[in-house]
């Protein structure tokens, strides 16, 4: 998709950082290990700031986190740290609320910290797409593999049309009031702010994305990081420090 629309409101980015990231088991946050020389944080924020509407990214972080005030990427100018919750969805509307208290008219782009090859094209094709419509948009990919639901007893229940099943990447772009209000109510069934969003009654935009966008959750992922990485630098993409 070539971008033909740009949102006419203030854009920010949240990115929720307070989780421990136990499936790692790395001893330390997964955001902090390191990729190419550099932590996962540094690679993620960096390609946000480098997306020139974002006005700032809001990282909300764990209380005493010792490991982000550390990186120079914390200290950047339009880098605002904030205090994340117990969970995913505190932490995004703990972020939420300081755009807010900033812009009450923003739009926020939420992104996975642990996404670090996240592409500038992607996050144009995502903003565009959100440019149509006030319910939003997120970027997916579709799914190739042939999916079964399973019974209680762990026998298939069913083959679903692959066709119309998606699966969720981030970013993922929404009016900031109407996230924040979707984050205030029952999110024992909410998995990421869409559904957060689809429970109001909204129904944002899918936006297919690249498929080297993969979130780092188990080890393994930290190779197959390393391997798109390495892709991208050749065709230009290295990370680059920010002024």
């Amino acid at each position: 998709m070539t971008p033909s629309k740009t949102l006419n409101r203030p854009l920010y980015a949240v990115v929720p950082a307070a989780g421990v990231g136990a499936r790692m088991g790395a001893g330390l946050p997964k955001q902090y290990l390191s990729l190419d020389g550099r932590t996962v944080a540094e690679h993620t924020v960096t390609r946000l700031l480098a997306f020139a509407p974002i006005r700032r990214v809001v990282v909300a972080v764990a209380e005493g986190d010792p490991w982000w005030p550390q990186l120079s990427v914390a200290r950047h100018r339009r880098v605002r740290s904030v205090a994340g919750g117990a969970s995913r969805a505190d932490s995004v509307r703990a972020g939420v609320r300081a755009v807010l208290d900033e812009d009450a008219d923003a739009w926020v782009l939420v992104h996975d910290m642990a996404r670090p090859l996240v592409r500038l094209s992607d996050v144009q094709s995502l903003v565009a797409r959100g440019a149509d419509s006030d319910d939003g948009a997120i970027l997916a990919r579709p799914v190739t593999d042939t999916i079964k639901r399973a019974d209680a007893a762990g026998r298939i229940d069913a083959t679903l049309d692959r066709r119309h099943i998606w699966r969720a990447l981030t970013p993922q772009l929404f009016p900031a009031g109407a996230l924040y209000d979707a984050l205030a109510g029952d999110l024992s069934a909410i998995t990421d702010e869409a559904s957060a969003l689809e429970a109001a009654g909204r129904h944002p935009a899918l936006v297919e994305g690249r498929a080297d966008n993969i979130k780092i959750t188990l080890p393994e992922d930290l190779a197959l990081a390393r391997f798109y990485l390495a892709a991208q630098e050749e065709e230009g993409l290295a990370w680059r420090p920010l002024a």
